[in-house]
């Protein structure tokens, strides 16, 4: 926000947007207590406005991804969890059927099973989200919603602190999510994420239950491709049962479980051709709709996994896949346009769309089609005449749509 840049005009300006908001907020059934204790003293906050702008520099390859967050250190921690918060997970399984592994490989990736939640206040970060212009309307909406669970009394608007986003908890819930899906586990008559494990794991339990978590159905698992796999088979939106795929020749590297034949999955390539391969089932949906990437739903999977005695991957080479910056990744996606390869607007992330054009270029020139951006793919194209090619391959790019980027 250019506001932000002049002290004065961004407090006058703030002051006057506050001001409708409390009109609205009282309107809308919030107290004047409650609004003056949540933003009675609030002023915008520079540092989160650029924290909210600023786009991470590289793409983390899933391998360098995987190895900063499932750790010896947090599966030996997530064991312990386990064994000392068995009951309270049991009864939360038995009630929505999520297993507790899950609900722990969540925990430790949230916030590193309680100890990093956040520190920001929450009122006073949404609304300086809400003012600065960018994705204002969804900021605002929180912000409203953050103030009903201050005013029902869930949480007083000082113990009210998480991610400068917006996100709470210790499964860190933004203010819709909690009003929709928090649970009163410990039936206090309170919804308390911060403090209370029963209500934070009821709470996740019956997101995941609400969005259609399949019981002990798999979420991803392992596996060895065969020598002459058809890579553009390797697409999340491609689904068989499990057992077609392991008819070609697809090997788990844990024997499948029987009530999982039938169930559709696909198989994903995190890390293109080199690296490993996981056949995915319905409940890697369900993970994407808590946080949308692909990394992240398999860090979940395989933590969840280790928690419960699994094993570590299997194979992978992490060292030959680098790291493209956003930049570079834009860089690409235009190359791909220019060459005829419609990637869509250059946006820096490697999303269904860019990853469906890189296959076709990849048909074009006699490479594996396994839609990954990688540096050696960038010199590739960027040593190309830039001309559209002859013909493109119709590969469908249309994947889930809860994967937003390009």
């Amino acid at each position: 926000m250019a506001g932000l840049a002049n002290t004065a005009q961004a407090q006058t300006g703030f002051a006057a947007w506050l001001d409708e908001l409390r009109i609205e907020a009282l309107a809308k059934g919030i107290s004047a207590a409650t609004f003056h204790a949540a933003l009675g003293n609030v002023s915008p906050d520079a540092n989160i406005v650029a924290q909210d702008r600023n786009q991470p520099e590289f793409v983390q390859p899933f391998l360098s991804y995987l190895s900063k967050r499932v750790t010896d250190n947090r599966v030996n921690n997530g064991q312990a969890l386990r064994q000392r918060h068995q009951a309270l997970l049991d009864d939360v399984e038995l009630v929505y059927g999520v297993p507790s592994s899950v609900l722990l490989a969540f925990w430790g990736l949230e916030t590193n099973y309680g100890q990093f939640m956040g520190s920001h206040a929450i009122p006073a970060a949404l609304a300086t989200l809400a003012y600065d212009g960018r994705r204002h309307q969804f900021f605002r909406s929180q912000l409203l919603d953050a103030l009903r669970i201050i005013e029902q009394g869930h949480i007083q608007a000082s113990g009210m602190r998480g991610s400068w986003a917006g996100a709470m908890g210790h499964m860190q819930f933004i203010p819709s999510t909690f009003l929709r899906y928090a649970v009163d586990g410990d039936q206090d008559g309170y919804i308390d994420v911060w403090n209370s494990l029963p209500d934070a794991f009821h709470s996740a339990a019956n997101y995941l239950s609400q969005m259609g978590w399949q019981g002990t159905q798999p979420t991803a698992v392992e596996v060895w491709l065969p020598e002459q796999f058809d890579w553009q088979q390797a697409a999340l939106h491609l689904r068989q049962p499990a057992r077609n795929w392991l008819a070609m020749g697809v090997l788990p590297v844990e024997t499948l479980r029987q009530d999982s034949l039938d169930a559709p999955a696909a198989v994903i390539l995190p890390q293109g051709a080199k690296g490993p391969a996981f056949l995915v089932f319905d409940n890697f949906d369900i993970v994407m709709r808590w946080n949308r990437s692909v990394n992240y739903a398999l860090s979940v999977a395989l933590l969840s996994e280790r928690i419960i005695g699994g094993p570590d991957l299997m194979h992978g080479d992490e060292s030959a896949h680098d790291a493209l910056s956003h930049e570079a990744l834009k860089q690409l996606q235009q190359q791909l346009n220019l060459l005829g390869f419609e990637a869509g607007e250059p946006d820096g992330f490697p999303g269904p769309q860019t990853q469906a054009a890189i296959r076709r270029y990849q048909l074009s020139v006699g490479l594996s089609a396994d839609g990954y951006a990688s540096p050696a793919l960038l010199s590739s194209m960027l040593a190309q005449p830039l001309q559209a090619p002859v013909q493109q391959m119709p590969i469908n790019s249309s994947a889930s749509g809860k994967i937003a980027p390009r």
